[in-house]
């Protein structure tokens, strides 16, 4: 299988390919991709050499123009897919209908493949999508169990891939509302999920406040793991009661699932994490690869050592397994 990595950077990009990434994601630094933060991303020139560096070394990458094209402004999603095209993408991850026909009409030749933005979690919008703008790919939502990609997989003849390790999003994948009304930047139409200008840390007696757009969501003590303040996995009090109302601050980690999702006909594995640095890029990727490896050579996947790159220290399976149904 594929193991698709990553990179928010140019330092990032090579350190996935020289740990052995077969793909690279990355974007634009603009708001046509959904990891639109400060300091982070491609401007033209390092994505036409990013892209050279990955070819020299038998890699793939994948542009992601996943973000919703705002009223009147469509030029720029237009111009960054033309300029994918131009830099030698191997595809580009589109969401939007309208870009995916706008690219299917005037770039044919550029690979396309469906972001987990626009959420197709069943067979036949998948087909929809592939019988209408030619989308190769698919990159499955976070919801699915392994039977049921199975299932697809059964009854679409496009390409899968899923997320293994890293983030986890409670809404239908980064539509969220909750971010938006807190800091007026959408993670679907700007690319920004609680962007970093909104987060403020205040230190008082030992105990550091982790606050939102004004909103204090953590409040960790000394030595205690502080997740990234996002409001879907915030500690709210509801009556006499504190807890994570959304969803526990923990990572995804589909490692020992991976000979599952092999069976199930999964073409690609995902890691998350543009905004990741370039050390556990490399170190997540190495530990992916070596069971990727592993699995194929017909031995024994190695033991993750993945803990410590973790949200909270704590990891999950997630919607693979469905424990709470």
């Amino acid at each position: 299988m594929e193991i698709v990595c990553p990179a928010g950077t140019p330092a990032a990009l090579r350190a996935a390919v020289k740990a052995g990434a077969h793909t690279v994601y990355c974007g634009f630094n603009d708001e046509t991709n959904a990891r639109n933060f400060p300091g982070l991303n491609f401007d033209r020139s390092e994505m036409r050499e990013g892209i050279r560096f990955a070819h020299a070394h038998g890699a793939k990458v994948l542009v992601a123009i996943n973000t919703f094209p705002s009223a009147g402004n469509e030029a720029l999603w237009h111009r960054a897919v033309a300029d994918a095209e131009a830099c030698g993408a191997d595809a580009i991850i589109l969401a939007d209908i309208g870009l995916l026909d706008y690219a299917a009409r005037h770039h044919p030749g550029q690979r396309r493949h469906l972001s987990v933005q626009a959420a197709a979690a069943n067979a036949d919008m998948i087909n929809f999508y592939a019988g209408t703008f030619g989308v190769k790919r698919v990159v499955l939502p976070r919801v699915l169990s392994v039977p049921e990609i199975a299932a697809i997989n059964a009854e679409t003849g496009v390409e899968t891939e899923v997320f293994v390790f890293g983030g986890l999003c409670v809404m239908a994948e980064g539509r969220c509302s909750l971010s938006s009304y807190v800091t007026g930047r959408s993670p679907n139409m700007n690319g920004v999920c609680s962007p970093a200008s909104h987060v403020d840390y205040h230190e008082e007696n030992g105990v550091l406040d982790a606050r939102l757009g004004g909103y204090t969501i953590h409040r960790t003590g000394n030595g205690e793991s502080a997740p990234y303040p996002t409001l879907c996995k915030g500690c709210f009090g509801a009556g006499e009661k504190a807890g994570h109302l959304f969803e526990d601050p923990v990572s995804l980690n589909a490692e020992k699932l991976i000979p599952q999702l092999h069976k199930a006909g999964v073409t690609a594995l995902k890691i998350e994490g543009r905004q990741r640095s370039r050390s556990y890029v490399a170190q997540v990727v190495r530990n992916f690869r070596a069971a990727v490896d592993a699995l194929e050579d017909g031995r024994p996947l190695p033991e993750g050592m993945l803990a410590g790159l973790s949200e909270g220290q704590a990891m999950t399976t997630g919607a693979y397994k469905k424990t709470w149904r």
